[in-house]
């Protein structure tokens, strides 16, 4: 035993010498080099008369080349001179510690971005703050388990020594130290709430700048879609131009006969034959025949895709505002979102606009007077006059091609949208190949019409309907409603046949026939008396009128199921066709002039610069239109006379003649 502990004392002493030995030996290396260093920078320092100098940097420089010549610094030099600099890392760093240093190094744009940490409580707050507090029913949970123990409780309960306080003075400060951990806590979690509403202030705010960013995206879209459309109408128009001139140049080449052997003295061509052959040919061939590509009818065009845009906008927000007349609108109508638009006014005038860039493209001239109704259908526009009148046009063949001004997102900014004073005059365009013929049967002001395919139905005030056959273009039913009323009159009282009216009398001011609509046979009218007939366009005869109006009726529309009708008496009635009843009814403070419903909303005007909106859906009541806006200069938006909808894209148009086009 002793032997061995003499050993390990032997062994440790040699171990330490050992180390003294090399620590020794380091240093003077190091000593040495540091001293060779030195003398090389003095000698290069120094100036060069000091001839000591010199001989001091020789002497240095051949220590160094002696020492370089050791093989043991050679290898250490050349292993330097192989290794990367991954391999020098890795030979200094282990693999740890170089993980850690990866992942703890942040790039300076990250940590130029670094929110400021505005809270004043603790990440251990928090997490405290998060612990649910207990219920009432943990509570008595808890006071059971105490007194199923009352040896644990009685140890629990037992005061502190050196503590002289009684125990209804312990009882009640660890209440209050309860209640002010709760108070804290509730502090913190009101702070978290609070932090949590502002970080989703900002994610929406984000989120809504890339909403706007992705909407310009899809109004681009639909700009460069329109013009694809428009490039693809004229190379079907190309197409069938070349088709025709190909079946053309075929026919002629089936009609020439082959040449036969004739006398070139017998073909010697006389001068007067000559002349009359080419006055002949030239005055009733060329001159005077008219070209079959200028008598064709071109087919309505439809669009292959549709705008979507606006129905991703909020409800009420405005897209445009037109100063479209300088006089009240008394119709207007569109085809679809952002397609083509025609209003009327009382100056006189019928005005083609372009929604998608928001100009005014053309006047469609021929009618006397003012118009007072209108239809747009594809590129199909019937227009009914003061005049007596109703003429169709169509405008497809109108010579205008939509600018690229990349105007599909229109103005939704009202604060941007200055509107001038006057109209804006029409774009380089030619209306005049629009017309295509005129229906005249009237002897008064035709006051409403409605066309479906090839029958149109048009109402006058001289108490009128007349049916017409557009592919002849002619009447092929007159209808007279006084004489359809006094036959229900005389029905349903037993009485003198004399005709009486089972609503109010007709208001002089007020169109007699206020508005109609037809569906193949089905024929629905509402007059000045307050009464809606339906007709049986087959047999010419009402088979049902539907009383409850106490004015005259000013707009109607129907679907399948349900009739919507607005009068005069500051109503709409929704009717229910299957029963004949009415289904809902609601009221206005002024008299409805305008109406029309589509899938989801039924829009309103009511002697009111707004819109009246009614949600069919959830049953909810809202107004739209510039009304809502704030007033500027102190000058208010005029009453609007007429609206239109469709998907959601709304047109209203004023008595000061502007035209408001809003989403809802």
């Amino acid at each position: 035993m002793a032997s061995r502990d003499g050993y390990a004392q032997d062994r440790h002493r040699r171990r330490v010498s050992g180390e003294d030995f090399l620590l020794g030996t380091g240093t003077r290396q190091i000593e040495a080099f540091g001293r060779k260093v030195t003398t090389t920078a003095n000698q290069l320092i120094s100036p060069l008369s000091d001839p000591s100098s010199s001989l001091h940097y020789q002497h240095a420089m051949t220590e160094l080349q002696k020492e370089l010549r050791r093989p043991g610094i050679q290898q250490r030099v050349f292993s330097y001179a192989k290794a990367s600099p991954t391999e020098l890392v890795r030979s200094k760093l282990s693999t740890t510690e170089i993980q850690h240093r990866a992942l703890t190094y942040l790039p300076d744009d990250l940590l130029r971005n670094i929110p400021e940490n505005e809270s004043v409580y603790s990440l251990f707050q928090g997490f405290q703050a998060t612990i649910p507090e207990e219920n009432e029913e943990d509570q008595q949970s808890r006071k059971r388990h105490q007194k199923s123990d009352p040896r644990s409780r009685k140890l629990l309960e037992e005061r502190a020594p050196g503590s002289n306080e009684p125990s209804s003075l312990t009882s009640v400060r660890k209440d209050r130290d309860k209640t002010n951990h709760r108070l804290e806590m509730m502090t913190v979690r009101k702070n978290m709430c609070s932090a949590e509403i502002r970080e989703i202030d900002n994610k929406i705010s984000n989120l809504n700048t890339m909403r706007k960013i992705v909407l310009d995206r899809l109004g681009d879209i639909e700009q460069n879609e329109l013009q694809l459309e428009q490039e693809l109408l004229e190379l079907g128009d190309k197409f069938e131009e070349l088709a025709e001139e190909f079946d053309d140049a075929a026919t002629l080449g089936n009609a020439v006969t082959p040449p036969t052997e004739v006398d070139p003295e017998d073909t010697a061509p006389d001068h007067d034959t000559l002349g009359l052959n080419e006055s002949f040919m030239s005055a009733s061939i060329y001159e005077k025949l008219p070209s079959p590509k200028s008598s064709k009818r071109q087919k309505p065009t439809r669009r292959k895709s549709m705008p979507i845009r606006h129905e991703h906008f909020e409800p009420g927000s405005n897209i445009r505002e037109l100063q479209a007349h300088n006089d009240i609108i008394t119709a207007l109508d569109f085809d679809v979102p952002f397609g083509s638009m025609v209003t009327a006014a009382l100056d006189d005038t019928v005005r083609v606009w372009d929604l998608n860039i928001g100009r005014c493209v053309g006047l469609l001239e021929g009618h006397h007077a003012s118009v007072r109704c209108l239809q747009v259908e594809d590129n199909l526009v019937a227009t009914g006059s003061m005049d007596a009148s109703i003429r169709l046009w169509d405008l497809s063949k109108a010579e205008y091609s939509p600018r690229d001004n990349g105007s599909t997102r229109g103005n939704e900014d009202p604060e941007e949208d200055d509107i001038a004073d006057e109209p804006s005059a029409p774009q380089s365009s030619s209306m005049q190949d629009c017309p295509l013929f005129s229906l005249e049967a009237h002897v008064d002001e035709v006051t409403a019409l409605h066309f479906r395919g090839d029958v149109l139905v048009s109402g006058s005030a001289d108490k009128t309907l007349r049916q017409w056959d557009l592919v002849k273009g002619r009447c092929v039913q007159t209808l007279d409603v006084l004489w359809a009323a006094a036959q229900a009159s005389a029905t349903m009282n037993s009485g003198d046949g004399q005709w009486r009216a089972t609503g109010r009398l007709p208001d002089a001011s007020a169109d007699f026939v206020g508005a109609l609509q037809c569906f193949d046979a089905a024929l629905a009218c509402g007059t000045a008396d307050g009464m809606v007939r339906l007709w049986d366009l087959r047999s010419g005869q009402v088979h049902r009128s539907l009383v409850g109006h106490t004015g005259p009726v000013t707009c109607l529309q129907f679907d399948e199921v349900h009739l919507v009708t607005g009068s005069l008496d500051r109503s709409i009635r929704i009717w229910d066709l299957r029963t004949g009843s009415i289904y809902d009814a609601y009221a206005y403070d002024n008299p409805v002039t305008s109406m029309m419903f589509d899938s989801r909303r039924i829009i309103s005007a009511a002697g009111e610069n707004v819109v009246k909106i009614y949600d069919k859906t959830d049953g909810r009541h809202w107004e739209c239109g510039a009304g809502m806006a704030p007033e500027k200069d102190g000058q208010q938006p005029s009453t609007v006379e007429k609206v239109r909808i469709k998907d959601g894209y709304l047109t209203e148009g004023r008595k000061d003649g502007v035209v408001g086009i809003w989403t809802c």
